[in-house]
């Protein structure tokens, strides 16, 4: 057999990989082109040795928070010369967030809607809320026994919800720093994510993911009974991200399988559905301000853009859906009549 060209024996074996470099990373989102992202980053801030693992961009502009095995750097915005997204930067804050520098991977990181509150979960269980920016504490909940999952303020920054990797849904009142409820799981569900969401009278819901055998389902609670007031099955893969839209009209969620669901938030019923929009785990999903597009990143490296449009033009395709479900009735019916 003819020795392949370029080929080389060594006589022992060599291993390699290649990776994608760690590194935090700025995109622009052009509405012109139909809702895509900028072909080439604005920013790209390497972060060396350290996997950026979790991240929560302050609501008033005042930084972004990342988390990485070893603890929680800050990271200050930056303007340089001229205008436009391509004028930024990002430099780390030395200073900031001593307090958890050194706190471990921290699973969950969020800045309540004004950005007044900071609240961390970590792999070692740990949960801390603080003032912000002063760093004052709120409350504090150290538990050797889980993880912290998932957490999220309510809008009026008086409860904060905390899933964790065992147990139910813990409510803290931010107020009184006690907690307020306990959300019970029903035999075989194993809680994901919660994300408080507003109604249309100014009252509050709570929404829990859970996985229950086989199926990903939408859990809703009552946020001032704290009673479970509807459960929804909504796919047969494993839910590893969750959103809800700024205008609370939309649910979102991201599969292992690299799927996204859109979903209305009144009836659950699905508006968009991407079947392997990514070809890994979906990890992070986020709505636009204005609610008409939706973000989404993988464990393959890779993020997109995905559009949902505008609440009048969702309501038009459903109408066009029902009439020509309609027809499609009416034809049949004509059929069998004759």
């Amino acid at each position: 057999m003819a020795r392949r060209g370029g080929g080389q024996t060594y006589g022992f074996p060599i291993y390699c990989a290649s990776g994608v470099p760690n590194a935090l990373v700025v995109a622009a989102l052009d509405t012109s082109a139909g809702a895509a992202l900028s072909p080439d980053p604005v920013l790209r801030m390497g972060t060396e040795e350290q996997v950026p693992y979790r991240m929560a961009v302050h609501p008033r502009g005042d930084g972004v928070l990342c988390a990485f095995p070893n603890g929680c750097r800050l990271f200050q915005w930056e303007s340089q010369e001229g205008e436009g997204p391509d004028n930024i930067a990002l430099r780390a804050d030395q200073e900031a967030l001593t307090e958890l520098s050194d706190a471990g991977l921290q699973l969950a990181v969020s800045f309540s809607g004004e950005g007044s509150i900071l609240a961390t979960g970590g792999e070692d269980g740990h949960l801390r809320v603080f003032k912000w920016p002063s760093i004052d504490s709120i409350l504090e909940e150290p538990d050797t026994k889980t993880s912290v999952k998932d957490l999220t303020f309510s809008s009026d920054e008086h409860f904060l919800a905390v899933n964790r990797s065992s147990g139910p849904c813990r409510v803290w009142d931010l107020k009184s720093a006690e907690v307020v409820a306990n959300l019970p799981r029903e035999a075989g569900e194993i809680f994901g994510f919660c994300r408080f969401s507003n109604l249309t009278d100014n009252s509050q819901i709570l929404f829990v993911t859970a996985m229950q055998g086989d199926y990903g389902k939408i859990i809703s609670w009552n946020t001032t009974s704290w009673t479970r007031i509807g459960s929804n099955k909504i796919t047969r893969e494993a839910i590893s991200a969750f959103a809800v839209s700024p205008d609370c009209t939309l649910l979102a969620i991201g599969t292992i399988e690299g799927s996204i669901i859109v979903l209305s938030s009144k009836n659950m019923r699905a508006l968009v559905t991407v079947k392997k929009a990514h070809l890994g785990i979906i990890t992070t999903l986020a709505f636009s301000q204005d609610s008409r597009t939706l973000l989404s990143t993988s464990f393959d490296s890779t993020a997109r853009v995905t559009s949902i449009g505008s609440p009048k033009s969702r309501d038009r395709d459903r109408q066009l859906a029902s009439v020509k479900h309609a027809k499609a009735a009416l034809s049949e019916c004509g059929v069998l009549c004759e």
